[in-house]
């Protein structure tokens, strides 16, 4: 069944490469697509395109249907192109001619176009849950561990001392930056698009204010035009979100990994959240940090993947669109996973508590020691120049009492304004 049908198929080759894997997608989307035909029940009520008996019946059997998708006991069999052909059966088998009604003033352009943007804010909104857990672990290990020392690099060569208070915090902090941008994916997400049709409206005299509140959308895409226009536009939004807490946790994973390793030997974790080899006794593999970085920089290509498809497309609809859900769904997902993974893992985190006391650490003392003479009136670069040489000639001694005081330094952390940035993001 298609909802497009006229009384003649298609050809089976062009019914399967048309179609494509929408059918496993749509079980994704099906919760979705319900909640917005409800809306557009009861607008059809509304404004009189059905009696008022019959919305309430297509709600009904509309609920019913969202207990089947809840229980997982909703299925797109081959004979059906998608999960509103689907669910239009299930309506029309169940009520009639009644079911055949809920396609008034709609198209399957603007059902998939709301579908995906309800299925779109859920999923934002957990992301933002998610981070929000992340930053507050992160939080917590920085203030445990803010006075433990470890070396920082430049050019991954020893630099200057950092501390586990600086590294955890510094995550934390970033996450609020990628929450910006997780919340203006939210607010494009936001707005209506049902009504909008095959993306030039209806005759009927529709009411699309009244399926903006049912819906609780912030607001609509007015132009219905601009509306179908959205398409994409709204997942490669999301797909920039996604993408810089994916940048952010493929930068940490990779961290972990270095520090894990023998020549750092920065942290560990306990034997249950590593992995072996078939062949060395000896190895603790940081494999779910492995797959982290990978995963996540396969989300960062996510949104060049939709700038492709969508590149140079002209208004109006395009077959061409149906591939941005095979891209952001399985992405999402992804996200979800490493978000939770992470948390998971970063709760049994070991930290070394004497990592500096190995003398090749010492030359990370040199700017401290080299601030010393300024302080006590050498010009800085005379003091630059005679710690130089006494670096060269073997005779430098460093340091170790060092004083950091100023906000966002090792030594003033500032966790509780950016424990504020981050409140503020979120509300």
């Amino acid at each position: 069944m298609k909802l497009w049908d006229k009384g003649f198929s298609t050809d089976k080759k062009i019914d399967h490469f048309t179609v494509g894997n929408d059918r496993e997608l749509d079980l994704v989307l099906a919760k979705y697509d319900v909640i917005a035909s409800k809306a557009h029940a009861k607008m059809l009520g509304k404004v009189g395109l059905v009696s008022e008996d019959e919305a309430k019946d297509l709600v009904k059997t509309l609920d019913a249907i969202a207990k089947d998708i809840e229980k997982g006991n909703f299925t797109i069999e081959d004979d059906f192109e998608d999960m509103h052909s689907k669910i239009e059966f299930m309506l029309t088998e169940k009520l009639g001619d009644t079911g055949k009604k809920i396609h008034s003033a709609r198209s399957r352009n603007d059902q998939v176009l709301v579908a995906m943007q309800l299925f779109l804010k859920d999923e934002l909104t957990e992301i933002k849950t998610q981070v929000k857990t992340l930053f507050d672990l992160l939080m917590k290990l920085a203030d445990k561990h803010k006075n433990v020392l470890l070396p920082g690099y430049t050019h991954l060569q020893i630099a200057m001392p950092s501390s586990f208070g600086l590294w955890f915090s510094a995550y934390a902090e970033s996450l609020v930056d990628d929450l910006y941008f997780v919340q203006a994916a939210h607010k494009v997400a936001d707005q209506n698009p049902l009504g909008s049709a095959a993306g030039y409206g209806s005759s009927f005299p529709i009411d699309r204010s009244f399926t903006t509140a049912e819906m609780d959308f912030a607001t609509q895409k007015y132009n219905v035009v601009a509306a179908q226009m959205g398409r994409g536009k709204v997942e490669k939004a999301t797909a920039f979100g996604i993408s810089s807490v994916a940048a952010t946790l493929s930068k940490m994973a990779m961290d972990i990994c270095l520090y894990m390793s023998q020549n750092f030997d920065f942290i560990s974790f306990p034997n249950e959240l590593t992995t072996g080899s078939s062949i060395m006794p000896h190895k603790k593999n940081p494999d779910v940090f492995e797959l982290i970085r990978a995963k996540c920089n396969k989300i960062q290509a996510v949104p060049n993947q939709l700038i492709m498809i969508m590149n140079n497309l002209p208004s109006g609809y395009h077959r061409d669109l149906q591939l941005v859900k095979e891209v952001i769904v399985p992405a999402l997902q992804d996200m979800h996973a490493c978000l939770e993974m992470m948390t998971f893992s970063l709760k049994e985190i070991k930290v070394n508590k004497s990592i500096l006391d190995d003398p090749k650490y010492d030359y990370l003392f040199s700017v401290d020691t080299l601030n010393e003479l300024v302080k006590s009136g050498m010009p800085f670069r005379d003091a630059y120049k005679t710690m130089g040489k006494a670096i060269e000639n073997g005779n430098f001694k460093p340091k170790r009492d060092i004083e950091h005081t100023h906000e966002g330094s090792l030594g003033n952390l500032c966790l509780e304004q950016i424990k504020e940035k981050m409140e503020k993001v979120l509300a």
